[in-house]
């Protein structure tokens, strides 16, 4: 399914999206399509699956440790789009990973593997926008959605041109810093909810944990809120995985209802 028609399901439905990140392979890869189960099961829209790189500069301690559990057990980017393959959502599927790991297996190789695979779309926190030309193509060619981020501190030269080439959703970035769990929801997010016009749908990551923080960002205009180390934090602690993740996302999709 491609990332534009799950949110016009939803804006049908009046809900926002629940959009799940977890590192594939943490802490094994046998056990990703098992989580990934659970968070369906718990109404999650869009799934974030990390392809692990050994120096993520985008991510906080939970997800630092995720990626490096990941990284220990096997994970490989050949492994990787075999285990996306045999997942068959009917939800999108989104990998989150460093420009390294695409320049190194080839940007038309990459995307191929991505459309062969079922993955609907690309985050690339390390790559700026003025340097993506290349990889934006090979998306392009391959039905991808390249998605972009947005912080408090984007100017709007760049922002004119994410707003311009952004497709699929555009990733807002609560709050400065790197990923990680937060106990609120930082001023400025709703500011940058504000400031960012466009009809591509927005959706807000970095920080959020907890139902209250996905309401309240929904409340302010966003059309998803993504989650990440919350979940990530469940597989490290190790009891009750499933059982938790599914909670967890239930819990947030419930919030995140208009």
């Amino acid at each position: 399914m491609r990332i534009d028609e799950k949110f016009r399901q939803l804006k049908v439905r009046k809900e926002g999206a629940l959009i799940a990140y977890i590192c594939a392979g943490d802490p094994l890869p046998a056990a990703t399509k098992e989580y990934v189960t659970a968070l369906v099961r718990g109404g999650v829209d869009i799934i974030e699956l990390g392809l692990p790189f050994s120096d993520p500069v985008a991510d906080g301690p939970t997800i630092q440790a995720g990626i490096q559990r990941a990284l220990e057990g096997g994970m490989t980017p050949d492994l990787f789009f075999k285990m996306v393959a045999s997942l068959k959502l009917h939800i999108p599927i989104v990998v989150m990973t460093y420009y390294n790991l695409i320049f190194k297996r080839g940007l038309a190789r990459f995307t191929k593997d991505c459309a062969a695979s079922g993955i609907s779309g690309i985050i690339v926190p390390d790559l700026p926008p003025e340097e993506s030309d290349e990889l934006l193509q090979a998306c392009k060619e391959n039905d991808i959605d390249l998605i972009y981020l947005v912080a408090p501190t984007t100017t709007q030269e760049r922002m004119d041109r994410i707003l311009a080439e952004g497709t699929g959703f555009i990733y807002l970035v609560a709050r400065l810093g790197v990923t990680g769990v937060r106990s609120d929801v930082a001023g400025s997010t709703g500011e940058l909810i504000k400031r960012v016009k466009t009809a591509t749908p927005k959706a807000v990551g970095f920080g959020i944990s907890n139902g209250k923080q996905a309401a309240q960002i929904i409340r302010a205009g966003a059309d998803g809120v993504i989650v990440g180390s919350a979940f990530v934090d469940i597989i490290a602690k190790g009891e009750d995985v499933t059982a938790r993740l599914e909670a967890l996302a239930r819990e947030l999709k419930e919030c995140s209802k208009n």
